[in-house]
């Protein structure tokens, strides 16, 4: 087949046919397309297909053990008729509500007291961020053992020289969640401290020295100038915070099971005992995705508020 050229000003220019032109392209970018398959194939088994599978039982009624039967939607008109369900989604809400603004503004707090150039501060990053890296089983029995509703816990001690009562905390229903709730701030804001740290790092000191011109205080150059400019820092540790707190589960497990009283069955909670409990999985996958509309409508909230670009220029 013979090339044809195109007339552009003076000068023909060739045109390259879609073969020669995929050919090329080939060429080009060959060792990218072989350095992904591996990856696609990877994302497809082990993201795409379980997504697809859940909500495929979604409408099935499968017990594990015994033929799956169709059940069309009763898995989902089960969950809007079930008490504990919307009991086990107002504990997760209500678990977030004590979490995510103390842990990000415990996180800023340690950025700004580790944002130094004196000595020993180092000490003190390795300190606050060691709990993000001591095995979540350690911090539960230590958190137990503060927490223990008799007189030998170590609040209940530090409280008795106050002369106040004994406090049952985890196995009282108005307590246990927002004990459950501490234990994850302790355990998360060291993570969070590290993504304010990095946004303190990333504001030109110029802004500062400005400030202080203009004759701003401390308080004011941090309202005026810290706190607006790590915008985008606020809107990924909100975004972040607020998925970990609605897939909560590890210290409900651990310390609680559920109780008392069902105060601190979270949604994920539940939807484990639903799923490897009682084996009902297609109901599990219902929570599952409920689970999944939650955060995500809650993130297109937060984007549309927060997270809006700021300019260090």
């Amino acid at each position: 087949m013979e090339a044809r050229s195109i007339q552009s000003g003076k000068q023909a220019i060739p045109e390259i046919s879609r073969k020669d032109r995929l050919k090329r392209h080939w060429q080009k970018y060959a060792l990218i397309y072989i350095f992904l398959v591996p990856i696609l194939i990877h994302f497809a088994i082990f993201q795409l297909f379980p997504i697809a599978f859940s909500l495929y039982i979604t409408f099935m009624k499968w017990p594990v053990i015994g033929t799956p039967e169709f059940i069309a939607l009763d898995n989902w008109k089960a969950f809007f008729s079930d008490e504990l369900a919307w009991k086990a989604v107002w504990n997760t809400v209500l678990f977030s509500l004590y979490y995510i603004v103390p842990t990000m503004a415990l996180g800023l707090i340690l950025a700004l007291l580790i944002n130094t150039e004196k000595k020993g501060t180092g000490f003190f990053k390795a300190v606050f961020f060691l709990p993000v890296v001591t095995s979540f089983v350690i911090i539960s029995g230590i958190w137990a053992w503060l927490f223990r509703g008799t007189e030998e816990g170590m609040i209940n001690r530090v409280l008795s020289v106050f002369g106040a009562e004994p406090q049952l905390f985890l196995s009282n229903s108005s307590q246990a969640l927002i004990v459950l709730a501490g234990l994850s701030i302790f355990k998360v804001c060291g993570s969070t401290m590290i993504y304010y740290y990095a946004g303190l790092k990333s504001i030109p000191h110029e802004f500062y020295e400005a400030a202080k011109i203009d004759g701003a205080n401390g308080w004011h150059m941090f309202w005026r100038v810290t706190f607006p400019l790590l915008l985008p820092i606020h809107f990924y540790v909100a975004v972040i915070t607020t998925i970990g707190s609605f897939q909560i589960f590890d210290s409900a497990y651990l310390l609680t099971q559920g109780g008392p009283n069902h105060s601190t069955t979270t949604l994920v909670y539940y939807l484990y005992r639903e799923g490897f409990t009682n084996l009902r999985l297609g109901y599990a996958s219902v929570l599952a995705y409920i689970l999944f509309f939650i955060i995500f409508a809650i993130s297109i909230i937060q984007r549309k508020y927060f997270g809006k670009e700021v300019s260090y220029k």
